[in-house]
C-alpha cells in the first residue's frame, strides 16, 4: 500500500495521461506543462496509518498549443476518473511555465523572420542558424497589446561552430517579443548595433591540465550508515522521506530526530519553493530581465543526471526522478538525487588539564542534493543533516554569467566588463525556502531574537553587560521581517506545549546569512511579482493551497497572488500550525574570475536546535579510531 506522499511512478504518470485522454480533456494539441502528485492535506497525512486506503491524485496543468487555452485537471488514479477540471483565465491568473519544446520553437520562428534577420545583417551576421536564441520569461510590465498573450522575450548569441561557447558572443541591442501560440514575432525592439565579441572562450574543450593533483579516495569499506526503504531514509538518529516534483525538485518530508524512544518531528516539509534572478540593467533591451526558475522554468524538470566521480564522491545512493515530458508521458531522470555521508570536521573536543583526559569526536553529515541547469546558470541544492541535530541548506551557483556587449565607455554603471568587450550585468540570485515547521508537534510560535547592548548604569556599572531581546511574532502582519547583522538577529521556532528538562519550550532557531534582499525599487514590477524577496522572513498559518510564495501561476502573473497578499488575512500565529518562509541569496557583481565559467558561489541558512534537547544529542557519538595511541578517548 502506497504512502500518501509516495512519489509518482512511471505507470502512474502514464495512467494520468490515459485518463485525461479518455475524458477528452487531453487531445492531440494538448501539452502537459506540469504533472505532479496532489499531496494530501497535512492532517490527512499525519492521521494515516499503514494499511489505510490512499486516494492517489494527480494535478495536471494543460496548455492547448493551437488556441492557448489552459486547463487545470485533477485525476484520481485510485478511482480511475477525473475529479476536477477548470479553465484557467490566463489574463487574470498567469500562464503555465515555459515548455521544453517552446525553446526550439522560438529559434525556428526567429530564423524565418525577415525583420529579425535584417537586424542580424545590420550586425554583420548573415547565417540565421548561427544565431542562437535565449528565450526568456516575459514578466508583466503593462505593455499595451500583451494582455492574454503567451510571450517570451528573446536575446541572441552568435555560435561560431558546434563546439563554441556561444555565451561569449552576445548579439546586443536587439530583443524580440515572440507570441508562442501565434508562432510569430509580436514586437521587435532594436536599440542599435553593438560590436559582437568574437574571441572564443571554449572552457569545456580538452586542453593542457595541471598534473600536480594526487588522488583523493573516499571509501566506506563497510558501506554507508544510512538505510533506505522506498522513499524513507534513516541515518543515525534522523528519519525523513524524499520527494521530487517538477517545480521545486527535491523535497524533504516528515523530518524527525530519534530522541530516546521518541521520533520527534522537526519539519513536516522542506523545499526551495521559488528562486528568482532579477537583473539590474535598465537598458531598453534588458529592463525586463528577471527569471523565476521554479515558477517559470520548472526547476525540477531541469535536474541533471549525476555522475559518480564528477558530481558525487564516496559511497553514493542515487534516486531517479520520475517526471513527465510535454506530451504527458513518463520521463525519468536517472540519478537525479545524490545522497551520501561525509566527514564534517570536529564535532566536539576538550583537553582537560585537571583530569588529564583528551576527548575528540568527529562530526558527520548526511548530504541530500540535486543539481539543475537553467539556461546559462547551474544550481546545486544541498540539504545537510548533522549528528548534533542541526539542519542546513546550501545552494551553490555556478555555470556561465549572462553576457552582454560591454559599451565602449568604461564607466557603464550596470555591468562589469569581464573580458574585452564582454559585459555581465549586475544581478541577484534570491531563493525562498518553505519550511513547514512541526517542532515537537503542530503548536508552534516564532520569536525574533536580537542582541541588546546595555548602557552603563546602576545595573551595569562597568559597562560590560549585554543581553538579548525576544519579540513574539504573534500575527502575520508582524512576521514579515528583515535580518539585521548588527543585532545578530535570529528567529526561534518553539513549541509552548512541549518542555525540556528545564521547563522551557523546546525549539529550533533559524540563523540567516542576512545578505541583501531584493534591490529593485519597491514600485517595480519585479518587487510586486516577487514580493517574497523584499523580506528575509515571512511566517504564515498553514494553508493547504499556499505552496509557492509567488503564487501557483508565476509566468506573466502581475503579482496579485503571492505571499504578501496572503498575510492580509493577518492570521494568528501564536501556538498555530506554522509555515516559515526564508528568503536568502546572493548579490552578484560579476568578476573577471567568473569568466568564462563561474566557480561555485555559496549561500544558505542554518536551523539549529535551541533547547530542543536536554543536553548535547551527540554525546553517544563513538570515538574515532586514533592514528596515535592515547588520543580521542
Amino acid at each position: 500500500m502506497a504512502h500518501p506522499l509516495s512519489r509518482l511512478t512511471e505507470d502512474e504518470v502514464a495512467r494520468n495521461r490515459a485518463l485525461l485522454a479518455e475524458a477528452g480533456i487531453a487531445t492531440e494539441s494538448t501539452r502537459f506543462a506540469l504533472v505532479s502528485l496532489l499531496e494530501p492535506a497535512k492532517a490527512a497525512v499525519l492521521a494515516w496509518q499503514p494499511g489505510d486506503p490512499v486516494d492517489r491524485r494527480v494535478r495536471s496543468l494543460l496548455l492547448d498549443r493551437r488556441t492557448g487555452a489552459v486547463r487545470e485537471a485533477v485525476v484520481s488514479l485510485t478511482g480511475g476518473e477525473v475529479v476536477a477540471d477548470r479553465a484557467v483565465d490566463v489574463a487574470a491568473e498567469g500562464q503555465p511555465p515555459i515548455l521544453h519544446e517552446e525553446f526550439d520553437l522560438v529559434e525556428e520562428i526567429l530564423w524565418k523572420d525577415e525583420a529579425w534577420n535584417a537586424a542580424m545583417r545590420r550586425r554583420g551576421v548573415d547565417e540565421p542558424r548561427s544565431v542562437r536564441i535565449s528565450a526568456l520569461s516575459a514578466g508583466c510590465f503593462d505593455i499595451p497589446g500583451e494582455t492574454g498573450l503567451r510571450l517570451v522575450r528573446c536575446l541572441a548569441f552568435l555560435q561560431l561552430n558546434e563546439d563554441d561557447n556561444l555565451w561569449a558572443h552576445p548579439i546586443d541591442g536587439v530583443v524580440a517579443y515572440v507570441d508562442l501560440i501565434a508562432g510569430r514575432v509580436h514586437d521587435l525592439i532594436d536599440d542599435g548595433p553593438a560590436d559582437i565579441p568574437r574571441t572564443a572562450y571554449d572552457y569545456h574543450l580538452d586542453g593542457p591540465a595541471r598534473d600536480t593533483q594526487k588522488p583523493i579516495v573516499i571509501t566506506q569499506p563497510e558501506g554507508p550508515s544510512f538505510t533506505v526503504e522506498g522513499d524513507v531514509v534513516t541515518w543515525e538518529k534522523w528519519q525523513f522521506r524524499i520527494g521530487f516534483n517538477p517545480v521545486e525538485g527535491l523535497t524533504l518530508h516528515q523530518i524527525g530526530f530519534q530522541d530516546g524512544d521518541r521520533l520527534r518531528p522537526v519539519v513536516y516539509r522542506a523545499s526551495v519553493a521559488e528562486m528568482v534572478v532579477p537583473y539590474g540593467d535598465p537598458s531598453p533591451v534588458r529592463f525586463w530581465q528577471n527569471y523565476f526558475d521554479a515558477g517559470e522554468y520548472s526547476l525540477g524538470k531541469e535536474a541533471n543526471s549525476l555522475t559518480l566521480g564528477c558530481d558525487c564522491l564516496g559511497e553514493i545512493r542515487y534516486f531517479d526522478a520520475v517526471l513527465h515530458d510535454d506530451d504527458g508521458r513518463p520521463h525519468t531522470i536517472t540519478n537525479a538525487i545524490c545522497m551520501h555521508e561525509e566527514d564534517a570536521g570536529v564535532l566536539w573536543k576538550h583537553t582537560d588539564h585537571y583530569n588529564g583526559s583528551v576527548s575528540t569526536r568527529r562530526q558527520r553529515r548526511l548530504v541530500i542534493s540535486f543539481f539543475v541547469t537553467v539556461g546559462n546558470y547551474d544550481y546545486g541544492f544541498y540539504w545537510y543533516l548533522y549528528l548534533d541535530g542541526t539542519i542546513e541548506l546550501e545552494c551553490k551557483a555556478t555555470g556561465i554569467v549572462f553576457a552582454s556587449a560591454f559599451p565602449a565607455e568604461d564607466d557603464y554603471p550596470w555591468a562589469t566588463e569581464i573580458a574585452p568587450g564582454v559585459g555581465a550585468p549586475f544581478h541577484q540570485h534570491l531563493f525562498s525556502a518553505r519550511l513547514d515547521m512541526m517542532v515537537d508537534g503542530l503548536s508552534n510560535v516564532v520569536d525574533e531574537i536580537d542582541v541588546r547592548r546595555v548602557p552603563i548604569g546602576p545595573d551595569n556599572p562597568h559597562g560590560n553587560a549585554f543581553t538579548r531581546k525576544s519579540t513574539r511574532l504573534a500575527k502575520e502582519s508582524e512576521a514579515a521581517r528583515l535580518a539585521d547583522g548588527n543585532l545578530g538577529r535570529t528567529w526561534r521556532i518553539s513549541n509552548p506545549e512541549s518542555r525540556n528538562a528545564l521547563g522551557k519550550p523546546v525549539g529550533y532557531t533559524l540563523h540567516p546569512e542576512g545578505l541583501p534582499p531584493l534591490l529593485a525599487d519597491d514600485a517595480s514590477s519585479i518587487a510586486r511579482r516577487a514580493a517574497f524577496t523584499r523580506k528575509h522572513l515571512w511566517v504564515t498559518a498553514y494553508a493547504e493551497d499556499e505552496r509557492f510564495p509567488a503564487g501557483e501561476y508565476v509566468n506573466q502573473n502581475d503579482g496579485k497572488t503571492g505571499i504578501d497578499t496572503w498575510i492580509r488575512a493577518d492570521r494568528d500565529l501564536d501556538g498555530a500550525d506554522l509555515v516559515v518562509w526564508h528568503t536568502f541569496g546572493l548579490t552578484h557583481y560579476p568578476r573577471t574570475e567568473d569568466w568564462p565559467i563561474m566557480p561555485v558561489d555559496h549561500t544558505g541558512f542554518t536551523l539549529k536546535p535551541s533547547g530542543f534537547f536536554d543536553a548535547n544529542p551527540a554525546l553517544d557519538t563513538p570515538a574515532p579510531k586514533p592514528q596515535h595511541p592515547g588520543c580521542c578517548r
